[in-house]
């Protein structure tokens, strides 16, 4: 029996020991605040500017909003900007991006667009620090090899940027070799849908219980999933940043501003 008092002092401490999020970059994160990133650059089906394309990161740019994309690492070790696991959705193709190489990209085009998938070096020299920038680093397998290479890649590039994924172990290699980069853990409700990965790792990430392994400096989640516990908990208690995605509603985007830090948003046929 004197053991259950133990236990339920040591349930929460095990609790908070996961969850709590690096601290100590606070005013770092503060120029971030109330800032709009356009989902995949400001792109628009129906003016013929594809998502995750140097056209849609111009239209970003020219409204003065910030950008979030997404990177893959070729198989040649280059950053390839595109959002999927394969290209199936959107080339008609169902390679993926870690199996070919960027000069086999190259011969594919977004949405039958005369727009390729761009390097990410090239859309760093478009942007070149006019508008902050949020990547996302697709890392489909154990294998973090795209932390080095993205790391190396920013190291030039002095404009800012924040970096996240739904792959903690990626956070947790910033952690250990980049510390001065601000990472976020993204994450939402990942144990309702279909998944490769185990269901109790899905839960945990969904509850940003492996957050003691990345310790991140803000939280990307689906304002669908929204409220979620852990969520709650750090921002009452940690005062942790909080990004939403995807808004795509006037009423969504309106929420997302009044109760988040940064909302993550698209839009259909405004100011082009």
């Amino acid at each position: 029996m004197d053991m259950i008092p133990v236990i339920l002092l040591l349930i929460p401490a095990l609790y908070f020991f996961a969850v709590w999020p690096r601290t100590s970059r606070k005013e770092q994160m503060q120029r971030y605040e109330h800032t709009l990133f356009a989902h995949r650059g400001y792109h628009c089906a129906s003016q013929g500017i594809p998502e995750n394309s140097m056209s849609a990161f111009r239209a970003a740019i020219s409204q003065g909003y910030g950008i979030e994309l997404d990177v893959h690492l070729t198989l040649d070790g280059k950053l390839a900007v595109f959002h999927d696991d394969d290209l199936l959705r959107v080339c008609g193709s169902k390679d993926s991006i870690e199996n070919l190489t960027y000069k086999e990209l190259e011969r594919y085009r977004l949405f039958d667009t005369k727009e390729h998938i761009p390097l990410f070096t090239d859309v760093l020299s478009l942007v070149n620090g006019q508008v902050p920038l949020l990547i996302e680093m697709k890392i489909p397998s154990s294998a973090t090899d795209i932390c080095s290479v993205l790391c190396e890649t920013l190291k030039s590039y002095h404009g800012p940027y924040l970096v996240q994924s739904f792959n903690t172990m990626g956070l947790r290699w910033f952690r250990l070799h980049a510390p001065e980069v601000l990472r976020g853990q993204l994450s939402d409700n990942l144990t309702k849908k279909k998944s490769r990965e185990p269901w109790l790792l899905r839960l945990m990430v969904r509850y940003l219980l492996t957050d003691f392994l990345g310790r991140p400096d803000f939280i990307s989640y689906k304002l669908a999933d929204l409220p979620n516990l852990s969520v709650s908990v750090l921002r009452s208690l940690a005062h942790t940043p909080v990004a939403v995605w995807t808004l795509r509603t006037e009423a969504a985007l309106a929420e997302g501003i009044r109760c988040y830090d940064m909302q993550i948003f698209e839009k259909q046929n405004e100011n082009y």
